[in-house]
């Protein structure tokens, strides 16, 4: 027998189930959703990507004022844009402007 066989590497650590955070950008029903799947299975990425999307459905809330509700559902839609890409890559990267303050004012959530 050849003892110089291949050794096969070890398995490469097994990052978090990043289905949470994806699912929860996906329209508030796909938020909704994703609250329920993290109730089951509790992930930091799912917990951080809630706390995200949250904070940007609120903020939403401010867009229902004529003429300056447009610019700021513009403003919303890439902070959604940069949330899902950070949550696609499997990353806890606050949305810009006020992503801190999301993870800040909703800690209490989702943990």
């Amino acid at each position: 027998m050849d003892s110089s066989a291949p050794v096969s590497p070890p398995p490469a650590p097994v990052s978090e189930d990043k289905t949470v955070a994806i699912v929860s950008y996906l329209t508030l029903i796909g938020f909704i959703v994703a609250i329920i799947l993290h109730s089951s299975k509790k992930t930091q990425i799912g917990a951080f990507h809630l706390r995200q999307m949250l904070g940007l459905i609120l903020f939403s809330l401010g867009g229902v004022i004529p003429l300056i509700g447009l610019l700021w559902a513009l403003f919303l839609l890439v902070l959604w844009v940069f949330g899902l890409i950070a949550a696609v890559k499997g990353e806890q990267k606050p949305v810009p402007v006020f992503g801190a303050m999301f993870q800040k004012w909703f800690a209490g959530a989702f943990g």
